[in-house]
């Protein structure tokens, strides 16, 4: 019986990608700065001293980070269980859709459209088309900015004039931001699905709707309703490939929306990430043979990294790691674990935006003889999980276990 879980830590990077500075991001290292910063004494809000990511470390999760970026993280070394490895990316761009796609096997074959940082950054060929379509009476920001700023300087505009707040940032993305009631959610979502028409054949990866409730810029907060719009992947991925040969596929989080809901069986979410793995354990009793559960963990990235917050991040690791072995001792024989990142977001780095890094890859499978697979390619993974569970190779990637496990 063979079964594999694949678990993305959202934006947990480790540095060393070969073509960070083409992005801006030379020297950006999401574990590494966090670890650093932990161990002398700068992440303290909430949790303190050195990053402490026991079951993590047993993985190989320090060697991983050496190996990428060339970093010795002393509090991250731990008698090894696990196979390791790090991942570099190859598609051109830095955001969700282009790591999850190339983790899945299917490397992003085109560039995507960014929206220029100019104000504003939004075209009026995009928003006087979106009024008109969805007879909206126009719309607020239009500009780059990040989800908590720019409710509390558009969100008590946007109560009172019934416009959504349009927003980008460094990815390929359109953000729409409205009130679940004062504007709705239904319509939201409408107004969303009637944009990602509009930006979708510019190759705008995603529109993403972004609900929020309160009444004031201080008590403004974001909801759990949020909807990604994307793009579909140009081939079919891991989950198409398992479907194909008659396994099941369960995505956790927002793996549906990251994979337009193509290739899914289930599709389980939750309030927060602590809500999300409750649902992977769930999905890990009921997963039978063939069987591949995909989950995505998005608050490191949302709630820790696109704020820079550097504790917010280090407490989200650690309460991570806490639960791992609730996954690790459920494996059976047959079962191939992954966990891995999709790009990075270094709390420590300048502006907002995700930052371009190699990324960790933690295996642990019952008999798995304990080591290191170097440096690998994102799509390896999926060669990895298809060659676990038995099913034809794809193009992109070679199985880096060859096959171990």
């Amino acid at each position: 019986m063979a079964r594999a879980f694949l678990l993305v830590l959202d934006s947990v990077g480790c540095g060393g990608a070969p073509d960070a500075a083409d992005f801006g991001d030379a020297g950006a290292n999401t574990l590494g700065h966090i670890a650093i910063a932990c161990r002398e004494g700068r992440a303290e809000e909430g949790r303190s001293g050195p990053l402490h990511l026991p079951n993590l470390a047993a993985l190989g999760l320090g060697r991983a980070i050496h190996a990428a970026s060339g970093l010795d993280l002393p509090e991250l070394d731990a008698p090894l269980t696990g196979v390791w490895a790090a991942a570099t990316e190859v598609s051109r761009g830095k955001d969700t859709p282009s790591g999850h796609w190339e983790l899945a096997g299917v490397p992003v074959p085109w560039d995507w459209h960014y929206f220029p940082r100019t104000d504003p950054a939004i075209p009026p060929e995009v928003t006087e088309s979106l009024i008109a379509r969805a007879g909206l009476p126009g719309t607020l920001c239009n500009a780059h900015s990040s989800g908590m700023p720019v409710l509390r300087a558009f969100g008590e505009a946007h109560i009172a004039s019934g416009k959504p707040i349009l927003y980008t940032s460094a990815d390929s993305v359109l953000q729409i931001a409205a009130h679940e009631t004062h504007f709705g959610l239904d319509r939201l979502y409408e107004v969303c699905r009637i944009a990602a028409e509009i930006v979708h054949p510019m190759r705008v990866g995603r529109v993403i709707a972004r609900p929020f409730v309160g009444e004031t810029a201080e008590s403004f907060r974001r909801t759990a309703n949020r909807r990604d719009l994307a793009i579909p992947p140009p081939e079919p991925t891991i989950l198409d490939r398992v479907q194909a040969a008659r396994g099941q596929t369960h995505a956790i989080g927002k793996i549906g929306d990251i994979f337009a809901h193509r290739g899914l069986s289930t599709l389980a979410k939750g309030k927060d990430d602590m809500a999300l793995l409750d649902a992977t354990l769930a999905a890990i009793d009921t997963a039978g043979d063939g069987d591949l559960v995909f989950a995505n963990y998005v608050d490191f990235d949302t709630l820790w990294g696109h704020p820079r917050d550097v504790s917010g991040y280090a407490r989200a690791l650690e309460a991570f790691d806490a639960r791992l072995p609730e996954v690790t001792r459920r494996l059976r024989p047959g079962d191939l674990l992954i966990i891995t990142a999709d790009h990075g977001n270094d709390p420590t780095w300048v502006g907002t935006d995700h930052t371009r890094e190699r990324v960790p890859v933690l295996v642990a499978a019952p008999g798995l003889a304990p080591g290191g697979a170097g440096l690998v390619g994102f799509a390896d993974v999926a060669e990895t999980v298809a060659a676990h569970l038995g099913i034809p190779a794809g193009r992109h990637g070679r199985d880096f276990l060859g096959h171990k496990a």
